[in-house]
């Protein structure tokens, strides 16, 4: 039997989140806001820490600093029951960081990547992917040691049973490829949100976009936000709706609808339960400020 249901590789990094924060601006002026504080980032860590909360026995494969923020991150993630033995500490570099400005539903990521680019099969053992049911990489955009070689990491653990899942969030550098494409075809399912699926394809619909990424890999998974979500395979489309809830904020929604969709893929969940379950588990982490406060267990998604 594996030792974990999911392996995530990916960002681990603080966020210190901002919440009423004003239009910004510089000229050395200094506005006040309504809260600030330091809590768990990186669509990776959100991601294991939302599929721990489900009852996943869980993961993170990724790289931090040996500084302040680095023991944050592991500390935290431990305190949630995350398995952080394949976290590795880079000496040289800082912890990446980002500070998210939040202003109602809308809001503005500042990153500093630090050791969130460090993370490549130089620094975590390959064979630790064969201990696991399921693999999946977050932020793939901002993995610039790993991309090149997923297709090929993809490959081997799927030879093994296991399967396999990318998240590529935003591009900053909007290339929107960076090997992306090239690692689909190993690639059980692809995660994006409305837009991220548009420039990935290249395609200004989003039905449309999600189809042409079908092609590629066999199962496409599209976050609408207050539109709920749907997914592509083969020739079947399925929708789900949100839950209506009262948003405090949306950081982490995505990676908290990843871990949902996750735990019910490997519970072989048919494809409009999934996705239902998925929406539920993104819905309810807007309820309190940060991408883990308010994720929810496995009962609270079931029965939203």
């Amino acid at each position: 039997m594996p030792e974990l249901d999911l392996l995530v590789l990916g960002d681990c990094n603080p966020d210190l989140l901002v919440t009423g924060a004003p239009q910004a601006e510089f000229g050395q002026t200094e506005r006040i806001v309504d809260d600030a504080k330091l809590v768990i980032g990186g669509s990776a860590a959100i991601s294991a820490c939302g599929a721990v909360r489900l009852g996943l026995r869980t993961g993170l494969i990724g790289v931090v600093g040996d500084d302040v923020f680095g023991r944050f991150m592991r500390e935290s993630l431990v305190e949630r029951g995350v398995d952080v033995s394949g976290l590795a500490v880079d000496g040289k570099r800082p912890t990446g960081v980002s500070v998210v400005l939040v202003r109602g539903d809308d809001r503005a990521i500042l990153t500093a990547l630090g050791t969130i680019e460090e993370l490549s099969t130089r620094v975590f053992d390959r064979a630790k992917l064969r201990t696991t049911r399921h693999v999946h990489v977050s932020s793939f955009f901002l993995q610039h040691g790993l991309r090149d070689d997923l297709r090929s990491v993809f490959a081997d653990v799927r030879a093994t049973g296991t399967t396999t899942s990318i998240d590529p969030n935003w591009d900053p550098r909007e290339d929107w490829n960076g090997g992306l494409l090239d690692a689909l075809p190993e690639t059980d399912i692809v995660f994006a949100n409305s837009e991220e699926v548009r420039r990935i394809a290249c395609h200004e619909e989003v039905e449309g976009a999600a189809r042409r990424l079908a092609e590629f890999a066999p199962l496409v998974v599209v976050k609408l936000g207050r539109d709920g979500a749907l997914a592509v395979r083969s020739d079947q489309i399925v929708r789900a709706a949100a839950l209506r809830v009262d948003v405090v904020d949306t950081v982490g929604a995505g990676d908290s609808f990843d871990a949902g969709f996750i735990w019910a893929f490997l519970s072989d969940r048919s494809l409009e339960d999934s996705l239902a379950l998925a929406c539920a588990c993104g819905s309810l982490s807007t309820r309190a400020a940060g991408g883990t406060a308010a994720q929810p267990t496995l009962s609270e998604a079931i029965a939203a």
